[in-house]
């Protein structure tokens, strides 16, 4: 049912993408090929054969790298097989425009797809954890409360290091130990081990080696974190190769020149709706509309950026007084230097741009001057910064900062110090062109949610 579902939405925002895309190009007096039939089936068996109709992974990111590279190979089928029968100009419009359009249709068909699946409990593959220790019990917690990893717990495999455990404490049920895996094995998809010594352990059970089960092995390498992992065998040992590209000087370039390719037609485009956001602003309380803030830039240098003004003139002496009084507010500021209920935030307008992101609209024009990029850690005040270890400052003014980040599109203003500090460091380590459009097209879809903003 699963893969039917997500195969049948790829059907529909195939349709709709390759009909608008001819469309488009039928008003310029164009006449594309008609092909879309084929082009969709094509498109389908190439998804399928790339597992993307499996409901148990892989994640979110990688489910949309893996689309992208469908529809890039897609695109190259459509432009060879047009060569004899099309002229240029007319192929390289259709081809274009079907790609962008599968890959923006379809992912966000797909996310409405899976979130309809999660709500109705159909998505995900039941997992048990093996063992009870902290690592394993962290593990259950992230996969409870991340149903779109694609992984469903179900319980915990007791093993020998686990004698004096408490059940009370586990998140999850107590199904089994591990000389049970045999009887286990064969109603569950995933076995998750946290340490090599608890899989060795297995091979005292060999009928689970035969079950169709299959095993996940599970360190916590946070500092290690990377989306581009291979493995490789070295004898008797198991090594792990990481990339780091966003270091090297072409896709800095390339980085950039995306930048300016989306950032002008988005500025101006968008010139209207911050015109009418400032006038708003003017009304509710006199001051510039549009205010400059001092930020940390790349390698440690001050960045000007641009915000429409969502707090009152005297916003700093507000927020003073109302720290001082109340305790618990200090707390929460300390923690993620956002506060629920903000007193120097500007009634309904000053609300709304900030639940929305708005008021991060001009900042357009320091990604137009190269100050900023379109995706990237997000550019912290000095305070903000000094709250980081040393180390991560570095690394973090090591790129460019960005208008959006992975902290944006996960948790936002739910996230605290070491949260921001992962997920900066998690963008920073697996960067890649496709990371990037991924970015994009999810703060979109935060920025309509709503979600942890403040």
């Amino acid at each position: 049912m699963v893969a039917a579902t997500l195969a049948f939405g790829d059907v529909v925002a195939a349709l709709a993408a390759t009909s608008l895309t001819r469309s488009l190009i039928a008003m310029t007096g164009a006449e594309p090929a008609d092909s879309i039939h084929l082009l969709i089936a094509l498109l389908i068996l190439t998804f399928f054969c790339l597992r993307l109709y499996a409901g148990c992974g892989p994640s979110s990111y990688e489910r949309f790298r893996l689309r992208a590279i469908g529809v890039i190979g897609l695109v190259a089928v459509e432009l060879l097989v047009g060569v004899p029968n099309a002229q240029w100009g007319l192929l390289l419009m259709t081809g274009l425009g079907d790609g962008l359009c599968l890959l923006i249709f379809g992912h966000y068909t797909e996310a409405m797809i899976r979130t309809l699946l999660i709500r109705l409990d159909l998505w995900g593959a039941s997992v048990v954890l093996v063992g009870c220790g902290e690592n394993s019990r962290k593990m259950a917690e992230l996969l409870v409360h991340q149903p779109s990893l694609g992984l469903r717990p179900i319980g915990f495999i007791k093993t020998s290091s686990d004698r004096d455990l408490h059940h009370a404490a586990l998140p999850l049920p107590l199904i089994g130990a591990i000389a049970d895996m045999d009887r286990i094995s064969p109603y569950i998809e995933f076995a998750i081990f946290d340490s090599v010594d608890e899989l060795s352990a297995l091979t005292l059970v060999p009928k689970a080696w035969t079950s169709s089960c299959r095993f996940l092995l599970v360190e916590d390498v946070h500092n290690l974190q990377s989306l581009w992992l291979r493995t490789r065998m070295l004898g008797g040992a198991i090594g792990i190769e990481i990339r780091r590209d966003l270091y090297l000087p072409h896709n800095l370039v390339l980085k950039r020149a995306i930048d300016v390719l989306l950032a002008v037609p988005l500025a101006l485009l968008l010139l209207p709706v911050i015109l009418v956001l400032a006038f708003a602003i003017k009304l509710v309380d006199p001051g510039p509309a549009i205010y400059v803030q001092e930020r940390i830039g790349r390698n440690a240098t001050k960045l000007r950026t641009f915000k429409l003004r969502t707090m009152y003139i005297d916003a700093e002496q507000r927020l003073e007084e109302y720290l001082r009084g109340d305790p618990q507010a200090r707390a929460e500021w300390q923690s993620f230097f956002k506060l629920v209920h903000d007193p120097r935030v500007l009634p309904i307008i000053g609300r709304f741009m900030r639940r929305s992101s708005l008021d991060e609209l001009p900042q357009l024009w320091n990604v137009i001057l190269g100050d900023m990029s379109l995706v990237g850690p997000r550019p912290f005040p000095t305070y903000h910064m000094n709250s980081f270890d040393p180390e991560f400052r570095n690394i973090r003014v090591s790129v460019p900062p960005g208008l959006t980040g992975m902290w944006q599109i996960s948790s936002r203003s739910n996230g605290d110090l070491q949260v921001q500090k992962a997920q900066d460091l998690f963008y920073i380590r697996n960067w890649s062109m496709v990371l990037d459009i991924y970015i994009l097209l999810q703060t979109v879809i935060v920025v309509l949610s709503g979600r942890g903003a403040r």
